[in-house]
């Protein structure tokens, strides 16, 4: 057993987050992950879309609709990763929000890097609102159709995070706790990339999916998304190491505890909106 416990806290530091490399080109697990992420989402809901007869579109358009919100995903994330953790540095160095470069002392070459997964979530709904109201879909059936699959997809992303040695967690004494290289301390960290993908992935996942055909009101799905996510990602934030430039934000609360509550918050409300709306129609 101990043989086990030691392979295991030292697993991230045997991983070679490349898969191979040609030249300059480098292929990436995190990379792969995002991609698989996105077609288990969009398999799952092709098989909602034979299997359902609720949801009567054109597979044309859900494929329509995943690109707008892939878009809105990549776009959404980086800029709420600029607004949410590091206004104040972006404010001061514009040109590296979207640029991969160092502008304050020459031009060096940085990678992009920070993404906020509430901002990706912010920049989703409005690239699905533009693209409904476009294509004069409904919404809210539109997330119906949608949120049941993606948790799952989440999964992959945060295996991703894992093994690009990322987003480690808080320092413990505890045995599941694992070296990470990347921390630079040389102390046991909580794999906290882990716990996301099985309770924000797998859990959410399995809740979501066995509610899709139980749940008829169009948007309750989305309010218990909102909630389920916020709670679960809530809890988990105490174990998950808070941003170097930030630290806690608010008492013992970080950031994305704070934008965690704020989204059950607005959970809640879209539940009493839409269950106001069905009354209103009844």
């Amino acid at each position: 057993m101990d043989s086990f416990w030691q392979w295991w806290q030292h697993l991230p530091s045997t991983i070679d987050p490349v898969i191979f490399s040609i030249g300059p080109f480098k292929l990436q697990y995190y990379g792969m992950m995002y991609l698989v992420a996105f077609g288990v989402t969009y398999l799952l809901v092709r098989y909602r879309l034979a299997r359902e007869p609720r949801f009567d579109l054109s597979l044309e358009l859900v494929q329509g609709l995943l690109t707008a919100m892939i878009v809105g995903l990549i776009l959404g994330a980086r800029l709420g990763y600029v607004a949410f953790y590091n206004a104040a540095y972006y404010i001061a160095h514009p040109l590296e929000i979207f640029l991969p470069f160092d502008f304050s002392n020459g031009i060096r070459f940085t990678g992009i890097s920070g993404m906020s997964y509430h901002g990706g979530l912010i920049g989703v709904i409005l690239a699905a609102l533009y693209f409904t109201r476009r294509n004069r879909l409904s919404f809210l059936e539109m997330a119906d159709l949608f949120i049941p699959a993606i948790p799952l997809g989440y999964t992959f992303g945060r295996l991703g995070n894992f093994i690009n040695g990322e987003l480690y967690g808080r320092v413990t004494t505890a045995k599941i706790g694992m070296l990470f290289p990347q921390a630079g301390d040389g102390l046991m960290r909580h794999p906290s990339q882990l716990y996301e993908a099985f309770f924000e992935g797998i859990v959410l996942f399995a809740l979501l999916w066995s509610l899709r055909q139980r749940v008829r009101m169009p948007g309750a799905l989305l309010g218990m998304y909102l909630i389920g996510y916020g709670v679960v990602r809530f809890f988990i934030e105490y174990v998950r190491q808070p941003d170097d430039h930030l630290g806690l934000v608010w008492q013992t609360l970080s950031m994305g505890q704070l934008l965690c509550a704020a989204m059950i918050l607005c959970g809640i409300g879209v539940l009493v909106w839409v269950a106001r709306r069905r009354e209103s129609d009844a």
